[in-house]
């Protein structure tokens, strides 16, 4: 096993994504998230359009760090020869997270998130799944369904997925000094291929048959090397589709949500009060402040008045790892 934790006991985290739009306030509340309750230092790595860099900069300097975080913007990039392709795939810019292991040739292991993630627990936890890597195994990615019967790889995809119900890429750690040594099985050719050499192939064979963009050819990739990947529990990527039609994230309901994913753009609508009740709050939240009155209770009184949706059925576990979270901080704090 690939001891990591032991070898990298110091090591910041690195944490990547991708915003594009109108994404810079969700950004911002994901980062904040990441923040409040982290232990180990972080770096992030924000690759986002020139035209959000200048707010970027405005917000993040003002966070109180206390040495705690580093960030870099970088300016989304895509290779020259094939630029509008990648970038009108799916969403504006998703697809950049393609190319973080040959843009960040110098990071050795990197979380990316989506830009609609709110971290629940500290960032270590998630990260410390690197030490749980065997031999073979390059990234880490949660089940896109836990329920086949409303999956929609399963039922829906004309394409090769991984699994039973596919795999959703809006929480992906990954160890990329292993993704660059890679030499990929493909159903192109039968020479195995880099992650250099794999990306525009696939693109071409399958650009008429994925829904989901970058995701899809994910899932492509993992589908011929299945070995290569870790799979998490679906409370470290927890989304509208685990409580909508009822509760089906057994880990969830066992041990709380780990990392919110509020896709489907929940966190701005009121389809799911739940989630958006957990996003603006964290948004909402001032640094310092007392973390179960300004936070935490605060959250529990709106999240009981969702109790007329599936999803506010099971509210605890919206709150139940971010209480553990609060009592951890503040432990450390008074050790301290």
């Amino acid at each position: 096993r690939y001891d990591y934790m032991k070898t990298h006991p110091s090591e910041k985290m690195h944490l990547a994504v991708v915003a594009c739009g109108e994404r810079l306030e969700e950004t911002v509340t994901m980062l904040r998230s990441a923040i409040i309750f982290s232990i180990k230092p972080l770096q992030f790595h924000i690759f986002a359009e020139d035209q959000l860099h200048e707010s970027f900069r405005d917000i993040l300097d003002d966070f109180p760090y206390e040495g705690k975080v580093n960030y870099t913007l970088y300016p989304i990039t895509f290779p020259t020869e094939s630029a509008a392709e990648w970038k009108k795939l799916f969403k504006p810019c998703a697809s950049q997270r393609l190319f973080l292991p040959l843009i960040l040739k110098n990071v050795d292991s990197l979380l990316y998130v989506d830009t609609d993630i709110l971290f629940l627990r500290p960032v270590d936890d998630i990260w410390s799944f690197l030490g749980k890597f065997n031999s073979t195994q390059i990234a880490a990615m949660a089940p896109e369904h836990e329920e086949p019967r409303i999956g929609w790889y399963n039922r829906f995809a004309r394409h090769p997925y991984y699994g039973v119900t596919g795999i959703n890429s809006g929480v992906m750690l990954m160890n990329m000094t292993r993704i660059r040594r890679k030499y990929f099985k493909n159903d192109m050719t039968p020479v195995r291929l880099q992650w250099a050499e794999i990306l525009m192939p696939l693109l071409k064979k399958y650009k008429l048959n994925i829904t989901w963009g970058d995701q899809d050819l994910l899932n492509i990739m993992f589908f011929h090397n299945p070995e290569s990947l870790y799979v998490f529990p679906c409370q470290w990527n927890y989304r509208p589709d685990h409580c909508i039609y009822g509760s089906n994230c057994k880990e969830a309901e066992e041990e709380g949500v780990f990392i919110l994913h509020g896709n489907r753009g929940v966190y701005h609508d009121d389809k799911q009060p739940t989630f958006r009740a957990v996003y603006e709050a964290i948004k909402n939240y001032s640094f310092g402040g007392d973390l179960v009155r300004s936070l935490l209770q605060p959250l529990e009184l709106e999240l009981r008045k969702t109790m007329h949706t599936y999803c506010g059925r099971v509210y605890k576990v919206f709150i139940k790892q971010l209480t553990k979270s609060i009592r951890d901080l503040y432990a450390r704090g008074s050790k301290g």
